[in-house]
């Protein structure tokens, strides 16, 4: 039944609390910026006459000894009055060599740039006091090395890395970022193996990321992942000792003569030495459930996509010969078997289904699905013939087939495209953050196994490092945004103003402080690039000031700063209008689209 809507603030607890966390936010931001430039006009000797959070009717006040404290009616801003002659105030005898005026050119630069400076600054605080609380985290050991990447063939799954570069480490986190750094360089590791150090060098991989607004960054990588395959296995003959025992693809080994297996690198070793010796193995197989019922909520119609275990023993008598795995006894990795093709998507179209083993692409043979995934990505548009192993009866079978590209405008009006691109390895995902795989996307099932995480040995040093990166990153974000902004690469359409803020304000807070924290470091971040623009009125339009007058060796004239602060304004003006106009139609979406979902 549709309601009539609760009135703002009257009884409504999710309006108020929205609200104090808005005031909260904003607040704060325009308290760090204005100390800014009180702590250096202090500094310098200037006397500052008020010190006020907000504008318009003063609530609170507080007198110092030549300062007013204070707090204004509207938070949405702040300022700090300093006696200045130019702006007609009296200026006692005592006083002359105190006004903003009498300071040489260069301090009054660090009085106008310390507030939007510490606006930048502010968020590696912000973002420490995250960090320097983060944990446990995956310790610096191999579980996965990719193949053709530097590492293939140096490093092991298992090894533990020690060092990187000479710089000891204890997460895994440190030994990614260390890499990064050092695209197409030599990276030495300390690594212990077999209860002895080693060293091993390679030249990092020089990776092109492309990420939102046509940015791309170079990053170094060595193809080593955390956490190592879970035993699931791969039977891709028939006529193998692990099918006739009555193993499958996708089964989960548990056990092998009663030992336990925890990554799939155990059943290697727990076959190594076996020659025609019959022993039990334990496995769980994955048996799909069909037409689910989704508890959760309604928005999957109901029904989801399960499986459940069923447990079963068999009896398995490795072959006489044979020198890997896959030879004794007729199991590999289950990496390049796929596990989910949607219907009628370009790979379900060729054939491939469910259990099938890809071989090659290409005519190229596939070691692992993320060179798969790469290929594919490295040549989107092209036409691709691919070869694999049947599921049904396991014969080689080769298909045609072209990607999927979808032409769209995204969120920031820039016209893009993407492709259906069958989803990366389980390992790709995990180390990406991802969880799921993009709809209509061809998949495998290859878990990770668990492993014991570790405190990290130097957090103070480990939260600054990350702080400064964090905020480093971010910054660069907002500036490149814009920049495609003036290059008109960026729809106006995306810029926001206080009832966004207002909002994700109250989102944040009600997600706890971590969250609060990363958006009030964001929007930091936003309001101090935003203040050293070069336009009157800003900060960066004083600086602009402050460089005339340094490049001409006198102050511009007193009418030349009137008309440019009206123009400025007048732009920032028509900002104002562009941002509020974006929120009231963004709310109004919001809300036009809650009631047609009520009314059905």
């Amino acid at each position: 039944m549709l309601g009539s809507p609760t009135p703002l603030g009257d009884g409504n607890p999710r309006f108020c609390m929205d609200l104090l966390y808005f005031i909260i936010l904003v607040s704060t931001l325009i308290f760090v910026h204005e100390l800014g430039h009180f702590m250096f006009a202090k500094a310098f000797g200037v006397k500052v006459l008020t010190f006020s959070l907000g504008f318009g009717p003063k609530v609170l006040r507080l007198r110092g000894r030549e300062t007013e404290y204070c707090i204004s009616l509207l938070p949405l801003g702040g300022y700090v009055k300093m006696l200045e002659a130019s702006k007609s105030d009296y200026v006692p005898p005592e006083d002359r060599q105190r006004t903003f005026e009498s300071l040489p050119l260069y301090k009054r630069l660090i009085v106008v740039l310390a507030g939007p400076v510490m606006n930048l600054v502010f968020p590696v605080i912000l973002y420490f006091s995250v960090f320097v609380t983060a944990g446990p985290f995956l310790p610096p050991t191999v579980g996965v090395v990719l193949p053709g990447y530097p590492a293939d063939g140096k490093l092991k799954p298992g090894d533990r890395v020690m060092a990187v570069n000479g710089r000891e480490i204890g997460t895994f986190d440190e030994l990614k970022r260390i890499v990064a750094k050092h695209p197409e360089q030599t990276v030495t590791f300390k690594v212990f193996r077999d209860n002895k150090h080693i060293d091993v060098e390679m030249v990092a991989k020089d990776t092109v990321r492309r990420l939102q607004l046509d940015i791309v960054e170079h990053v170094g990588e060595v193809g080593i992942q955390p956490r190592a395959p879970a035993p699931v296995i791969g039977v891709p003959s028939p006529d193998s000792p692990a099918y006739r025992a009555g193993l499958r693809t996708f089964d989960v080994v548990t056990h092998v003569a009663g030992r336990e297996v925890e990554r799939f690198m155990d059943l290697d070793r727990a076959f190594v030495d076996n020659r025609e010796v019959t022993v039990p193995v334990t496995y769980l197989r994955p048996v799909s459930v069909e037409g689910a019922l989704d508890v959760e909520g309604a928005d999957s119609g109901g029904l989801v996509n399960m499986a459940v275990y069923e447990s079963g023993v068999v009896a398995l008598t490795p072959a006489p010969d044979g020198a890997t795995l896959l030879e004794r006894v007729g199991i590999e990795s289950a990496d390049l078997y796929v596990a989910h093709v949607p219907k009628d998507t370009y790979l379900d179209e060729v054939g491939l289904s469910p259990g099938a083993r890809i071989l090659t692409l290409d005519g190229v043979k596939l070691p692992a699905w993320s060179v798969f995934h790469q290929m594919l990505d490295a040549n989107k548009d092209a036409s691709h013939t691919i070869e694999y192993l049947a599921a049904r009866d396991g014969r080689k079978t080769a298909g045609r087939f072209i990607i999927r590209r979808e032409d769209f405008t995204n969120e920031n009006g820039q016209k893009s495209r993407r492709y259906v691109l069958p989803c990366g390895s389980w390992a790709d995902r995990v180390a990406k953050g991802l969880q799921n795989c993009p709809s209509g996307s061809a998949q495998q099932w290859l878990p990770l196994a668990s492993e014991e995480r570790v405190e990290h040995p130097t957090p103070i040093r480990y939260a600054f490092e990350k702080a400064i990166e964090e905020t480093v990153d971010v910054t660069r974000f907002v500036m490149i945004s814009m920049v495609r902004l003036a290059q008109g690469r960026i729809s106006f359409s995306t810029l926001s103003g206080p009832i966004t803020i207002y909002e994700l304000a109250g989102e944040a807070g009600r997600r706890g402080v971590d969250y609060f924290i990363w958006v009030t470091a964001l929007i930091s971040i936003n309001l101090g690039l935003l203040n050293l623009l070069p336009i009157p009125v800003l900060d960066g339009g004083h600086v602009m000031f402050f460089i005339l007058e340094g490049v001409m060796r006198r102050p511009l004239p007193m009418r030349v700063r009137e008309v440019a602060h009206i123009m400025g304004m007048a732009v920032l003006l028509v900002f104002i209008v562009i941002a509020f106009k974006n929120d009231v139609e963004r709310k109004w979406e919001a809300i036009t689209g809650q009631v047609d979902e009520l009314l059905g």
